[in-house]
C-alpha cells in the first residue's frame, strides 16, 4: 500500500483582516499611539532649536545656525557645577529616602492582619500623592511656617528658638526630601504590594513551621522574592536622575535658598523662558535627555552582569 504524507497548508496571516477581527484592541491602541506620536515624536523635529538662535518671528527652520553654542553657554555658566551639585543631591537623595520607605510601607501593610487597619493605612498612604504640590505647600506652610507653624509652635512650647524651615539653607533640603517621601511613598508602595501578592504562601507557611520569626521571613522570603521589581523601580528612577522635581522645588525655594535649592529644571524655566532663550532650554533638555538614557543602559548593563535576571532588555 503506497502512502503519500499530506503536506499541512497553514494560511498566511492577512493583516488586514486581523486589524478587522481585532478592531476593538486596535481603537484602544490608537489613543496612547496617537499620544506617543504627537507629544514625543513630532517635537523631535524641534529639537533642532538647540543648534540654533532661535527667534520666533524667523522660525525653527529660518533661525541661525550656531553649532553647540547654546551648550557651551550652559557649560559655562557660573551656576553649571552648583545646578548639577543640586541636581544630583536632591535626585540621589529621593532615590536612597524613598525607596526604602516605599518597601518597608509596602511590607508592613502586606503583613497587617487586620483589614480595616490595613485598608486605612493604605488610604492616608496613598493621598498624598494625587495632591498638587500647590496644596503640599499649603500644607506644609500650616506645620513649618515660623510664626503659626504646629512644629514650631511646639519647639516653642519646649523653649527653643523657631526656624524658617523653609528659608534655612541647613533646613531646606531635607524638607524637599522628606516632603517628596512623604507624598510619594503611598503611590510607591502599590508595585511592591502587587509583587508581595504574587509571592507562593506556602513558603512563608514552611518557614513558620522551621520557626523562622517575622523579621527571618521578610529577610529570606520576602525581600529575595521581590528582588527584580526593586532592579526594575531603581532602573526607571535612575534613568531620571537629572529630573529632580521642578513642581516641587518651584513652589518650595525661595531666593534666599538658591545656593542649595535652584536644580537644572528651575534655571531653564528662569533663564530660558523668562528670558525667552528657547534654545538654551532645549539644549539643557537634550543634554538632559542624553545623559538619562546612557545611565538606563549603563546601568542595565551592570544590573544584567551581576544580578542574573533582573535585566530589563
Amino acid at each position: 500500500m503506497q502512502r503519500k504524507d499530506a503536506a499541512i497548508t497553514v494560511p498566511k496571516p492577512n493583516l488586514k483582516r486581523e486589524i478587522v477581527r481585532h478592531k476593538d484592541v486596535y481603537l484602544l491602541l490608537l489613543i496612547p499611539f496617537v499620544f506617543y506620536i504627537v507629544f514625543k515624536y513630532v517635537p523631535i523635529f524641534n529639537a533642532q532649536i538647540a543648534f540654533k538662535d532661535f527667534r520666533a518671528r524667523d522660525g525653527v527652520i529660518g533661525s541661525a545656525w550656531i553649532g553647540f553654542q547654546n551648550f557651551q553657554d550652559f557649560f559655562n555658566s557660573f551656576y553649571f557645577w552648583e545646578l548639577l551639585r543640586n541636581t544630583l543631591f536632591y535626585s540621589f537623595g529621593k532615590i536612597i529616602i524613598s525607596l526604602p520607605v516605599s518597601i518597608i510601607l509596602s511590607i508592613a501593610i502586606y503583613e497587617c492582619t487586620h483589614y480595616a487597619l490595613r485598608k486605612t493605612v493604605q488610604t492616608l498612604a496613598y493621598l498624598p500623592h494625587f495632591l498638587s504640590w500647590v496644596i503640599m505647600y499649603g500644607v506644609l506652610f500650616a506645620l513649618l511656617s515660623p510664626s503659626s507653624g504646629i512644629l514650631n509652635d511646639i519647639i516653642k512650647l519646649f523653649g527653643g528658638t523657631p526656624i524658617d524651615f523653609l528659608s534655612s539653607v541647613k533646613a531646606f533640603p531635607w524638607v524637599v526630601l522628606l516632603s517628596d517621601a512623604w507624598k510619594e511613598m503611598g503611590w510607591s508602595a502599590i508595585i511592591f504590594i502587587a509583587a508581595l501578592m504574587n509571592i507562593d504562601v506556602s513558603l512563608f507557611e514552611a518557614a513558620m513551621v522551621e520557626g523562622a520569626n517575622s523579621w527571618q521571613r521578610v529577610r529570606y522570603i520576602t525581600l529575595p522574592s521581590i528582588k527584580p521589581v526593586i532592579v526594575t523601580v531603581l532602573l526607571l528612577k535612575i534613568g531620571t536622575i537629572l529630573d529632580a522635581g521642578f513642581n516641587q522645588m518651584y513652589m518650595l525655594y525661595s531666593p534666599q535658598v538658591y545656593s542649595v535649592a535652584d536644580i537644572i529644571d528651575t534655571w531653564v524655566y528662569r533663564q530660558g523662558l523668562l528670558n525667552f532663550q528657547f534654545g538654551l532650554a532645549t539644549a539643557v533638555g537634550l543634554f538632559k535627555g542624553i545623559i538619562g538614557m546612557l545611565l538606563v543602559l549603563v546601568s542595565n548593563r551592570l544590573v544584567s552582569k551581576f544580578s542574573e535576571g533582573s535585566s530589563l532588555f
